[in-house]
């Protein structure tokens, strides 16, 4: 197979172009689709307090845990942006996969794999300190083997997604020249097929589900999805106990897959706060956020293709890692090394978006079932049973926090009670 040919300037600046048109067009998307403000102007301003609704030793077990956990997974961060670090600014890569022998096709897919499980080893002592202060905290019920089980899983899938990327890139920088093209059109397509198997392919490689047991907490399910306009084909009980304490519910999938997945911790609590955690949920599905998010998460991977090509096609890194074209299999590296900075350059953007999504479902949730008081009973018991930081650093809040803090959630609430006429619960 010919190589392709190093585009020209025009070629370069049309991809310039694109790259401009197309993140235009999503942040037109963000913009105009993001709930930037939740209640009516002129809703009562309500400061969140942790003091006011958890108790001393509650706030001090949240800062602790918080402070140990956080040790092990700002290491594991250093560590991604060093291995991408070294991937994009040195020939280090190129050299250690020059080594591999066989087709291009299978010197890529072997790329893909060493580099990932290379990586994965070098996290794992970081993802066994996080455990045991999991487990410390009595947040995992997981025994060192179904640990080692889910870890290998996650490895599996990740390392599938990103071979298939990665193999695509190469093959089109191949036989194209303008090979950012079929690219962008092909990041687009895949994050939409990905979004609507990750239920049905996905999700059953990590629990097991079982349909919720006849009842009236099940009807009641049903009934407020109904009266939401929500249509569910089922609702599902997933065993998450297998593996946490923490409490959690969810809907998902599209069309005839949707069903609200409940998890079986969230069962011990009371059937009215369990129909708050679902109304949330429900208020993604109503809002069609799944659907709003996977079309700019795949405009997004279309901007990332057309960056893709314009980063690479730069003399310098070419220069620094000895990579003349990412046609040449040994380009693995540094596709890897930016894919991994464009993930953790993108989070926060990302985490300030879906904490105004959250607050809407959260809107939402009281606006569904007009009961400030459980909702604030909720969330309290959501904090306390997994351990949630009550008042994050600006820095972590930034990096980490998709949803907002449970104060602020609480607050929310009492806004909407006092907004509505109500008394603040």
């Amino acid at each position: 197979m010919t190589l392709s040919k190093t585009d020209t300037p025009a070629g370069l600046r049309t991809a310039g172009w694109a790259l401009a048109a197309l993140g235009a067009v999503t942040l037109a998307i963000v913009a105009f689709t993001t709930p930037w403000r939740e209640l009516a102007a002129g809703a009562p301003d309500v400061v969140p307090d942790p003091a006011r609704d958890f108790l001393p030793e509650q706030i001090a077990r949240a800062k602790t845990f918080d402070a140990l956990v956080s040790v092990p997974s700002y290491l594991s961060l250093g560590l991604t942006l060093v291995v991408a670090g070294v991937l994009v600014s040195t020939p280090l890569g190129a050299r250690l996969l020059g080594r591999l022998r066989g087709p291009w096709w299978l010197r890529v897919l072997l790329g893909v794999l060493g580099l990932s499980v290379a990586v994965a080893i070098l996290r794992w002592p970081l993802g066994m300190w996080s455990e045991t202060h999991l487990r410390a905290f009595g947040l995992s019920t997981q025994t060192w083997a179904t640990w080692t089980a889910d870890r290998i899983k996650n490895l599996g899938v990740s390392t599938g997604l990103t071979a298939i990327m990665v193999l695509a890139v190469v093959t089109l920088a191949r036989r194209f020249r303008r090979w950012w093209i079929p690219a962008a059109i092909g990041a687009f397509v895949l994050t939409l097929l990905a979004s609507f198997a990750y239920p049905v392919v996905i999700e059953p490689i990590f629990n097991d589900f079982r349909p919720m047991a006849a009842g009236q907490l099940r009807d009641d399910l049903l009934a407020m999805a109904s009266r939401d306009g929500v249509p569910v084909e089922d609702v599902l009980v997933a065993d998450a106990s297998r593996r946490t304490t923490a409490l959690n519910a969810y809907v998902s999938g599209f069309g005839a897959t949707r069903r609200i997945v409940v998890y079986d911790t969230l069962l011990r609590a009371p059937a009215d706060q369990v129909e708050l955690v679902v109304a949330h949920e429900l208020g993604h599905a109503k809002a069609g956020d799944v659907l709003s998010g996977t079309l700019i998460g795949g405009l997004a991977a279309a901007c990332g293709a057309c960056l893709l090509y314009l980063v690479t096609s730069a003399g310098a890194v070419r220069r620094r890692t000895g990579i003349t074209s990412l046609a040449d299999p040994r380009a693995v590296g540094l596709i890897m090394g930016l894919l991994s900075l464009a993930t953790v350059l993108s989070g926060p953007a990302q985490n300030l978006i879906s904490r105004h999504i959250e607050a809407r479902a959260d809107l939402h949730a009281l606006n569904l079932t007009k009961d400030p008081a459980t909702f604030v009973s909720m969330q309290k018991r959501l904090a306390v049973a997994n351990i949630s930081d009550l008042s994050p650093d600006a820095f972590e809040y930034l990096l980490y926090a998709s949803h907002p803090t449970t104060p602020q959630r609480i607050a929310m609430a009492r806004s909407w009670a006092l907004l509505h006429g109500l008394p603040a619960p």
